[in-house]
């Protein structure tokens, strides 16, 4: 579940800060529950000739920050890892001011069961090229290779850059919350199926797109996952009292929970009803859900 509070302002918004040889960060004013301190864009490479991942919202000051980080370098590949709308609505105009393709997920531009409470997606998304998994983008530098990772959403990618073992995450991993699933796009299995996938990786760090990087990889993977596991076993345990409806068992479920978060919550529960409904193990009557018979 999204956290309501971020560490200690000032926050570096607007600044491009270098987080290792060949990574540097922009953080976007856009903080929220769903984003923390804001979307964080990253550059890739020291040359002239770079890469941009996860351009943002279209803010005209984020713009004009990642306009002066970029200076005089050629920008190779604008990179998104998905298309909500804090994400990759950036791409379009840095691609017209720079001149550079948008490379990455592919377009999507689908509706949610029940109110939204993450950004919605961005429908205006045009990608130049659409990366499949395994796919490599390469600069005088770098190399990024596209890694697939439905779930959160169903085209959302990571990058992996080779030189240095970085991971760059996007809202897939995240140490200062959990992904939020909304179906119908949103999907349990596939994003169980993902943590596995990263889990059996060697990367070094991941670099989120938002909070701070995971400088402890698979640790955190394996508790996510442990997570995700005991909250389906805290629905099986909720049913088990008799039917219900998600309404009545989020409160149960996430006790201490800021009530404004509860719509989210409801997304994660039925994003996990409907994994554990495919799976035979529960069965629902319009908005009721109980224990399949």
């Amino acid at each position: 579940m999204p956290a309501m509070e971020g560490p200690p302002k000032p926050w570096p918004t607007g600044t491009a800060e270098r987080l290792e040889p060949l990574v540097r960060r922009v953080l976007a004013p856009n903080p929220s529950p769903f984003t923390y301190t804001g979307t964080q864009t990253y550059l890739i490479g020291e040359g002239d000739r770079i890469a941009v991942i996860d351009p943002g919202p279209d803010e005209p000051a984020h713009l004009d920050a990642l306009i002066q980080a970029i200076g005089d370098a050629s920008v190779m590949a604008i990179c998104c890892t998905h298309t909500h709308r804090d994400h990759s609505p950036a791409a379009a105009p840095l691609r017209q001011h720079t001149g550079a393709p948008i490379i990455g997920c592919a377009p999507l531009a689908l509706s949610t069961e029940g109110p939204r409470q993450d950004a919605p997606f961005d429908t205006d998304y045009a990608p130049d090229r659409i990366l499949a998994d395994g796919e490599r983008l390469s600069g005088p530098d770098w190399t990024l290779v596209a890694v697939a990772t439905p779930g959160h959403t169903s085209n959302h990618l990571c990058f992996s850059l080779e030189e240095t073992g970085a991971l760059f995450t996007g809202d897939h991993v995240m140490s200062w919350s959990t992904s939020v699933v909304i179906p119908p796009d949103g999907d349990m299995a596939a994003y169980m199926d993902s943590l596995y996938l990263l889990h059996e990786r060697e990367d070094r760090v991941y670099y989120p797109a938002h909070g701070p990087a995971v400088d402890k990889p698979k640790q955190l993977v394996r508790g996510m996952i442990g997570h995700r596991r005991q909250r389906e076993r805290q629905v099986l345990r909720q049913l088990e009292k008799g039917p219900q409806n998600i309404p009545d068992m989020v409160p149960q479920m996430y006790k201490g929970t800021d009530p404004h978060l509860f719509p989210a919550a409801g997304m994660s529960v039925l994003a996990h009803l409907i994994d554990l409904e495919r799976r035979g193990q529960v069965e629902r009557s319009g908005e009721v859900w109980q224990i399949a018979s």
